[in-house]
């Protein structure tokens, strides 16, 4: 059994080794160029979440000749609110803890999730477009497992995109200081968060849709389905002889 395994594994090391073969002639291609594409959007849609740190102020404002006090409330990813006390200065010189309401970390969580799979999925079949070209079209397999694979991704961009931009439109309304100077009857709205970085990530999500859509035409155009099965059979028979030469 250990010697049917040793020989196994050190014969998908001598595939490997055999195989490699530097080209970036794939990255001229809309396979590989697509692909690049998507590596560098699943950077921008984790990290313009996953990354983010926000505050929302609101003023009590007294008569004179008392002053007037701001009450900060900081938070960011994975944007449970609930999580983020703030204290307030009321005019009577009191305080009142307080917390920003809502959770809303299940969606902005898998939408990064989605988006550092996908980075590393990308990782991965770059390497092996670049540098394994001939061991991905060596049988079927490889070109129908990246289509499937490339498929599931386009429609997680989907879910979780769409699931991102509801937690994000929660997320605005929960953080609006108009929302939230409700809570006493001398709070006005103050410095309103900053929202840009977060627009921009909902927009790369669905780029990423877009471009994981698209993108599975291509690979497409690589399987068996598509090309001409006597071309396709040609194709396998070579690499089959190639294997018993070696």
């Amino acid at each position: 059994m250990n010697v049917v395994l040793f020989c196994s594994g050190l014969c998908v090391e001598q595939s490997l080794a055999s195989g490699f073969s530097l080209d970036l002639g794939p990255l001229k291609e809309p396979l590989g160029f697509i692909r690049v594409l998507e590596w560098v959007f699943a950077i921008f849609a984790f990290a313009t979440t996953g990354g983010y740190s926000g505050k929302t102020t609101i003023k009590v404002t007294c008569q004179p000749p008392l002053s007037s006090s701001d009450a900060t409330a900081v938070f960011g990813y994975p944007f449970r609110l609930g999580a983020h006390p703030f204290e307030i200065t009321i005019c009577n010189s009191s305080h009142i803890t307080s917390h920003l309401q809502g959770d809303f970390s299940s969606s902005a969580e898998f939408y990064v999730c989605v988006g550092v799979f996908g980075f590393l999925y990308c990782t991965a079949t770059l390497i092996l477009y670049l540098c394994y070209q001939s061991v991905y079209r060596q049988t079927s397999r490889g070109p129908i497992i990246d289509l499937v694979v490339t498929v599931l991704f386009a429609f997680l961009w989907l879910l979780s995109s769409s699931a991102w931009g509801k937690g994000l439109t929660d997320v605005k309304w929960a953080t609006n200081p108009d929302n939230i100077a409700s809570i006493c009857d001398d709070c006005k709205a103050g410095e309103f968060p900053s929202m840009g970085r977060l627009n921009a990530s909902v927009i790369f999500g669905f780029l990423n849709l877009i471009l994981w859509a698209g993108n599975c035409w291509f690979i497409y155009k690589e399987t068996r389905f598509h090309k001409d099965p006597s071309q396709a059979a040609t194709v396998e028979e070579g690499f089959s002889g190639y294997r018993q030469l070696f």
